[in-house]
């Protein structure tokens, strides 16, 4: 038995434990099991001293976490020890202080959130969204808003009764309202584009479009992307139109991106473009109740900024909520390379591969590996067991098919494994 991001052991009872009251109300469900040493090993109480131990417990929580949260206290037995449980459960009144300070676990361990974090936590606990605060701006115009709404939803103007439907008003623009705007103030509203050379030291197109409208940001954005990943070829007679890269899959990225960054971190939506792939990189980890594998799901979309989402699926910009990464994948279905989802604390980034049609022309030693790989996902030791390749030249090898995007590294350090994506 270990400690996990939402089990932790105490062997006595003691003030210690409340920090991580403090960061499971606050965040997630979670256990604490009082009795156990912290190698897992259940030491145990005396029968007779279980009511008193719970009193205990039940008091240090009632006096010292404000406000109060909602947990449950068990007796349990393990391997003939006598323990307890306490169970907290997540809060809606966030945030669940410990003498004025919030906690959240990070992996095994609790700490102390950031400032910026307090703040998302006081905004959950009010049922707002960074987007429903109030704007300081008070003299904002919205053309950029209004061609788009004639254009798609036929609508004649903007005036005050729309921007309320839409929620970008309310005795006073909102900060949605604010980023929806022509121009706007916010200094970390922006995306910053790069087009790199052979190498990221060569750079040979660089332009930010900051404190513009979300419209604005998402349609020059677009106009940079078709001027490098788009071209025209003459078939015969007819002037067809092609692509390095899916402009749906880019569009889609690059929607999802405006809608799902965080708004209170300084940093702007970053776009890499190299000759053989595109990297949207966000910032903000996955939003609060979602998962890796639920990002893949396709079905539902948790919603960071539910007001500018919305209005972007008015617009058409988007389709259904919760769709993007299946049509992202889906604009890659007959190409051999494919999108790569990378997830961090505070960013996601989606990589966009040039499309890729055949299998690269593979070197012998290449081949051997790549066939390996086809069989089964395997580790480096594995496949040197396999062919009887030393480690350095398995591990070029690896590179190589990595490079040529047929070849894809699972997991870090000792897990480490690689699949054939083709």
């Amino acid at each position: 038995m270990k400690e996990t991001y939402n089990l932790e052991f105490k062997e006595i009872v003691n003030k210690t434990f409340l920090k991580t009251v403090s960061a499971f109300a606050n965040y997630n469900n979670g256990s604490i099991l009082f009795g156990i040493t912290d190698d897992g090993k259940a030491k145990g109480f005396n029968k007779d001293e279980l009511k008193s131990l719970k009193e205990k417990i039940e008091n240090l929580i009632n006096t010292t976490i404000t406000p109060k949260p909602f947990f449950r206290l068990l007796e349990e037995k393990i391997n003939g020890n006598y323990i307890i449980r306490l169970n907290v459960f997540r809060g809606e009144n966030t945030p669940y202080l410990y003498q004025s300070q919030a906690y959240c676990r990070m992996d095994t361990s609790t700490v102390k959130i950031s400032n910026i974090e307090l703040k998302r936590l006081i905004l959950k606990g009010m049922n707002l969204n960074f987007e429903d605060q109030k704007s300081t701006s008070t003299n904002l115009t919205f053309e950029t808003l209004e061609k788009w709404l004639k254009e798609k939803i036929n609508l004649k103007e903007v005036n005050l009764e729309i921007l309320k439907t839409l929620n970008l008003y309310n005795d006073g623009y909102t900060i949605a309202g604010e980023l929806l705007a022509d121009e706007n103030e916010i200094e970390f509203s922006g995306v910053d584009i790069v087009r790199f050379g052979d190498n990221i030291n060569q750079i040979l197109f660089r332009e930010t479009i900051s404190k513009k409208s979300l419209l604005i940001q998402f349609e020059r954005t677009l106009e940079i992307f078709k001027q490098y990943y788009q071209y025209e070829e003459i078939e015969g007679f007819i002037r067809k139109r092609k692509e390095l890269i899916p402009l749906e899959a880019f569009r889609e990225a690059l929607a999802n991106a405006l809608i799902h960054r965080v708004w209170d971190i300084n940093s702007f939506i970053q776009v890499a473009m190299f000759k053989d792939k595109v990297v949207i990189s966000s910032p903000g980890g996955l939003p609060e109740g979602i998962n890796e594998d639920d990002y893949f799901k396709y079905t539902s979309s948790v919603l960071r900024n539910p007001n500018i989402a919305n209005l972007f699926y008015r617009l058409k910009i988007i389709e259904k909520l919760g769709t993007g990464v299946y049509r992202i994948n889906q604009a890659y279905q007959d190409s051999i390379s494919k999108p790569i989802f990378k997830f961090t604390e505070h960013r996601v980034m989606v990589t966009l591969p040039t499309l890729l049609s055949k299998i690269p022309n593979l070197t012998v030693d290449e081949n051997i590996i790549f066939n390996a790989l086809k069989e089964a996902m395997l580790s480096r030791l594995e496949l040197e067991e396999i062919t009887n390749f030393t480690k350095s030249k398995t591990i070029r090898l690896l590179n190589s098919l990595i490079e040529k995007k047929i070849v894809k590294k699972i997991g870090d350090g000792t897990t480490t494994k690689y699949k054939s994506i083709v």
